[in-house]
Order: C-alpha cells, then structure tokens, then sequence
C-alpha cells in the first residue's frame, strides 16, 4: 500500500497575499482539495500533510475533502496525519519536519507538492507502480519544457541514466540549457528516503534543504533511482503567481466542461459557461451561455438551464427548466418543476415536483409543495405551503416581528389572492381563499373565504 506526503507549509509569497497559497480558490475548491481528490485514487493507508502557514486552516481543508470523497463513495478512509514546519528552510526540511510520522514505514512513499492542482490520480499510480517493478530507492517525475525557468534542471549520464536535479539557481549555463525538469513528485523507499536526509545540507544559493538534493544523495550512495518522463506539462505545472492561478482554472474548467459533454450533457458556449470541479449534470441537459454552476450541486437528466443563471449547491430534480437569470442556493428541486425567469431561491428551500416559481419570486428556508405556483412578484419566507397552491402576484409572507422569524403555513389546494399579506405566524386551512389585498393576521379555517384589512373569514366555501 502506498502512503502520501502533501507539502503544504508554504506562504507562497509570489501570490501577494496573506493565506496560505494551498488555500486560494481554484474550480471552486482550495488548491490543496484537488491534490487530496487525485490521492485518494491511489487509496492510500496514510496522508500525512506538512503544514506551515494558517497550519489548522490547511488542516480543516484537507480533512474536509477527505470527508467529503467519503460521502461520495471513496472505498478506503486513509488515515490523516499532520506535520508542522514551523519555520520553512525549504522542501528537504519540511520532509525532516515530519520525519517521525515515517519512522518504521517501508514504503512506497509518494511525495509531492500541494501547488499541482491538476495532478491526476492516475499519473501518481503509474509512479508508484513504476518505482516498485523498477525497485528503486527513489523514481522522479519529470517533464520537458520549452521554457523551464523556475524549475530544478534534470542531468542525465551519458547513457541516459540519472546523474542530478540542479535547481536554477545553483544551475551552470551549460546546466540551464537543459529542458528536462523535475515537477516535485516523487517515489520514495522510506528508509532510504530516512537515510538520505540525514546528509542534506544548505550549501547551496539558497542556503535551504533542497529534496531535489536527495536523489542525487542516493545516487552517489549506489541506490537505484528511476526517472518516469510525463506528456503533459500542464497536467504538473504548480502554481506560484494569481497570473498562473487564473490560467489553471481555466484549464481545470476545459477539462470539467470536456468530461461533462462527453458523458451527454450539452453545453451550448463552453467558453462563456462555469462548472465548478465538484458539480454532476446528467445526460441530456441543456447548458445554456453564462451559467454559473457551483460547489456540490447536482443536477438530474433532461434538465434546462437558460442564461446568466448562477446555482450554488443545488439537488436538482430531471426535467426542471430553469429559465434566465435566476440564482439558487442551497435548495432542492423537485422533478419537473419550473423555476424563474429572475427568481431567487435560498436557505434550504425546497420545491416539489412540477411546482412553478417565477418572475422576481424569492423563496427562503421554504417548502413549496407539488404543482404549486408562485408565478409573480411574491417572496414567500419561512413557509411551509401544499400541494396545488396558487400564490397572486405580489404576495408577502411577512416573517419577521421585529424579534424572531416566524412560520407561515398554507394547506393544500389554497389560493392566496394577489398582494395577501400573511402576517407570521398564521395558517390558511386546506382550499381556502384570500382575496386580493388582505393581511391575514388570523388564522383562516379550511374551505373559507378571508378578505379585508385585517381579514377576516365572510363565508365557508363548502
């Protein structure tokens, strides 16, 4: 079984900024979210995270996305340990920092970088496996460059094999020509990997304990170190500037929208349409241009979704039509139900099947039952409202007295007459009737007609 060892201690001082760079959103998730979702493929026994900067932060971050593939049906629960860097002397030092946490393991052991976001599972299992059939002390990743400022120079011997990693500043010219680069994501053989640390030193541009120095430390000590060239430069390229943070997430979110497209969903304009990492669509939906989809949302099959609508962790029904310019969050949606134009849902709404919520109609913390509308000018707030309830225009439940928010509830087969005020608490009893205007302070019995300022009950309709 293969462990894994997330660097995650540093500032990241290109980022210009005051929280940790692991932590700075990416597809709608913390850099660090994507490194652990690629681990997790490997199923491995242990995560052990080396934390600096906003350490607990980083902490909740990786335990939180641990937690959240769990609920998604991860087959294995690793176990997660957490190593402080209190003072960052480089990559070599932070694996010293967390040294105890290796003690007595035999390996593999994968580290890399909490800065490669795109990183794939599958890519870190060909290393492992490439590492253990080779049985080497250490297999690198590494990748070709057109342009390889930055990063740390491969130089092989003369019949290919590995002779060093010289990081650019202790690079000679004839060293800089060279566009082979390690991408900071190793294999290790644990003991090897313990030994070796304990001959890193400092003595280098940056006086720091450089883990590109340790292969070389293991060559020289005639351990065997393998090499597993990539393809993909983007696929390993880490990120140090909010320049480079930008171009990532438009990758990741080519690489979203491609997955979705490819499993059946239609996404009109990719170039004007954002879904977030974590977001499932079903087959035969229907994305419209400037959709915003975000966080955990799920949306079924055979779903519409019009322009400029933004849905933020949303359970979607099949079959709903969510026309233009509506925002929701947090809610659910029954199947087949129609939701907008300019309506905004929130606060764990939830709208039942074939129900209608429409133009400027806002629903808060409210249940809306099957086939009701509300299809006009209404908000309609901490309500519970049945099945087959006709909301008129300009409706209010009026919740809140100044003190606490209060329940409104309407019964089945209600209909409320437009501009109704419902002043909180009340209930309309099943297939009452208000009429237009009224402020209902009492509750109105079923079967009844309540109109006037206050309303009050004229008649039972049956």
């Amino acid at each position: 079984m293969t462990d894994v060892m997330i660097l995650a201690a540093g500032l990241g001082t290109r980022m210009k900024s005051q929280h940790a760079k692991v932590l700075h959103q990416i597809a709608g998730l913390p850099i660090i979210a994507h490194i652990v979702k690629a681990v997790f493929e490997l199923e491995p026994g242990a995560i052990i995270t080396v934390v600096g900067h906003q350490a607990e932060v980083v902490e909740h971050a990786v335990r939180a996305e641990c937690e959240h593939l769990l609920e998604r049906g991860g087959d294995a629960k690793p176990n997660l340990e957490f190593a402080l860097q209190s003072e960052q002397l480089g990559t070599g030092h932070a694996v010293i920092a967390a040294r105890s946490k290796l003690e007595g393991r035999q390996g593999p052991l994968i580290i890399l970088a909490g800065d490669v976001p795109m990183i794939e599972g599958e890519t870190l299992a060909q290393l492992a496996d490439k590492h253990v059939s080779e049985q080497n002390a250490v297999t690198l990743l590494t990748v070709r460059l057109e342009d390889p400022t930055g990063y740390g120079r491969i130089i092989r011997d003369a019949e290919g094999g590995f002779l060093r990693c010289i990081e650019q500043k202790d690079a000679s010219p004839e060293e800089l020509q060279e566009r082979e680069v390690s991408v900071s994501i190793y294999c290790f053989d644990v003991p090897a990997l313990l030994e070796a640390l304990d001959h890193l030193t400092t003595d280098n541009a940056q006086g720091e304990y450089y883990l590109t120095d340790v292969p070389r430390i293991m060559h020289e000590r005639g351990k065997r170190v393998g090499l597993v060239p990539h393809h993909d430069p983007e696929e390993v390229a880490g990120v140090n500037t909010r320049i480079q943070l930008a171009e990532l997430e438009r990758k990741l979110r080519e690489r979203k929208l491609r997955e979705l497209m490819l499993s059946g969903v239609t996404i009109i304009d990719p170039a004007t349409t954002y879904i977030q990492a974590d977001v499932q669509i079903g087959q035969d939906s229907i994305i419209h241009p400037q959709v915003i989809i975000e966080g955990a949302s799920r949306i079924g099959s055979s779903c519409t979704i019009h322009s400029w609508t933004r849905l933020k962790n949303v359970e979607v029904g099949n079959d709903v039509t969510i026309r233009n310019s509506t925002v929701i969050e947090d809610s659910t949606i029954g199947n087949s139900a129609v939701i907008g134009p300019f309506a905004r849902l929130r606060m764990k709404t939830e709208i039942g099947e074939k129900a209608g919520i429409g133009n400027f109609v806002e629903v808060k913390k409210s249940k809306i039952g099957r086939g009701t509308k509300a299809s006009h000018l209404t908000y309609l707030g901490d309500a519970i409202i049945g099945d087959r309830v006709n909301i008129g225009a300009g409706t209010v439940t009026c919740n809140y007295d100044g003190v606490r928010k209060n329940e409104t509830i309407i019964e089945d087969d209600v209909k409320i007459g437009s501009d109704t005020m419902l002043v909180a608490p009340v209930r309309v009893g099943r297939g009452s009737v208000t009429g237009a205007g009224s402020v209902v302070t009492k509750d109105v019995p079923p079967d009844s007609l309540a109109v006037g300022v206050p309303a009050v009950t004229k008649k039972k309709l049956r």
